[in-house]
């Protein structure tokens, strides 16, 4: 038997969808994907989607089980997203759900999970109560982890006083709610929180009540493409200060739109995308560069992205606890299999990943700790690590 993508997007963008194989008959573990493979999110929802073909490619069964992966497309938006797990759930009968390419879907993916009683690895910070919630965990970074190192940065270079702009949604309010936890700490001061629509073509009015307060720098809490457009606002207003971002501007779509507004732009990031970089007894050095090597063999291209490697971990994390659910003699497509992959999920021990070092625990959305972050500053387009 032999694994299966079946892709259900767009003719636009059905070349983000790889067939590996068709099986008369259904694999033993079924792994549900949700992604933006069309709109304003598909510069994240792609690269997820390509992760995921190199994960398959690199580690195509779990337990001694074929794993089948089913991609569906939510086009960015997230009841898309939520009406994109209930029919992974309803119809096509996964045993978990992975996703999405944004916060406010991942929310409404999660939902879905929890109704069903199906594990879900979230692919994007979160910002749930596992207490509500048991049934997710999230491979990304905890969004505090990685604005603390931001703030860390702006007080070694003597920032006292920084603006805010960042998306009106649910990531926004994430960084944001993060600076202004760590910001007082350093004994910096948070003087603007100004927003903007992920489909906003412009943030002039925004930047220009930025620059009138004058702030040492500024910080953006924006993701993907549109996460551009505060760099570009603050250029063309003539911003000298430093500009600082988060992970999720690490892609080549935002370096391409930013264009020279993002040169010496300071960011926080998985140790993936200067994994060259990194010493050798790093620990996700040796499979950072695995999953590069099978990035490259699955999809043809090689990978200039942090967002694939979040999706080649949930497979990691994913592949592991489902080996030892299968310990438990429960069988993939039953309910008794599902509480016992959710339950080796939040068990996970120092699962070595491409971002980090994956120990989970119940009660616990997040399970990745400093190895799973560095700062990197974008140099005429390419990322360098600023240790």
């Amino acid at each position: 038997m032999r694994s299966l993508i079946r892709c259900a997007v767009a003719a636009a963008v059905s070349a983000a969808c790889v067939v590996s194989a068709v099986s008369a008959l259904a694999a033993d573990l079924k792994v549900g994907l949700s992604v933006s493979l069309s709109g304003p999110n598909s510069s994240i929802g792609i690269p997820y989607a390509k992760g995921m073909q190199a994960a398959l490619a690199y580690k195509g069964e779990a337990g001694g089980r074929k794993i089948q992966l089913i991609v569906l497309d939510d086009g960015s938006d997230p009841t898309a997203a939520g009406r994109n797990a209930r029919k992974l759930v309803e119809e096509e009968k996964v045993d978990i759900l992975m996703g999405t390419s944004g916060v406010p879907a991942s929310v409404a993916m999660a939902q879905v999970g929890r109704e069903a009683k199906l594990p879900m690895i979230g692919l994007s910070p979160l910002s749930l109560d596992p207490a509500e919630n048991p049934w997710i965990v999230t491979v990304a970074q905890p969004t505090q982890l990685m604005i603390d190192a931001v703030v860390e940065r702006m007080k070694t270079n003597g920032v006292k006083t920084v603006g805010y702009i960042g998306f009106s949604d649910a990531w926004g309010d994430l960084v944001y709610d993060a600076l202004t936890k760590a910001a007082p700490g350093a004994g910096i001061k948070v003087v603007s929180n100004e927003r903007y629509a992920r489909a906003d073509a412009s943030v002039t009015g925004q930047v220009l009540k930025i620059v009138a307060l004058h702030p040492d720098a500024v910080m953006t809490g924006g993701s993907g493409t549109p996460g551009a457009l505060p760099f570009l606002a603050l250029t063309e207003r003539g911003f000298r200060g430093g500009v600082y971002g988060q992970h999720g501007l690490i892609n080549p779509d935002f370096v391409r739109v930013a264009g020279a507004s993002g040169n010496g732009a300071l960011m926080p990031t998985g140790p993936v995308i200067v994994a060259e970089q990194l010493p050798d007894n790093y620990p996700t050095k040796k499979i950072a560069l695995d999953f590069r090597a099978a990035f490259l063999k699955a999809n043809g291209v090689a990978t200039t992205d942090a967002f694939s490697a979040y999706s080649f971990d949930a497979w990691l994390v994913f592949a592991d606890s489902a080996a030892r659910a299968l310990a438990t003699k429960a069988e993939p497509g039953t309910p008794a299999f599902r509480v016992a992959l959710r339950d080796a999920i939040v068990s996970t021990k120092e699962v070595v990943g491409v971002h980090g070092v994956y120990s989970f625990k119940p009660g616990a959305l997040y399970g990745v700790d400093q190895r799973a972050r560095v700062i990197v500053k974008l140099d005429n387009g390419q990322w360098k690590l600023a240790p």
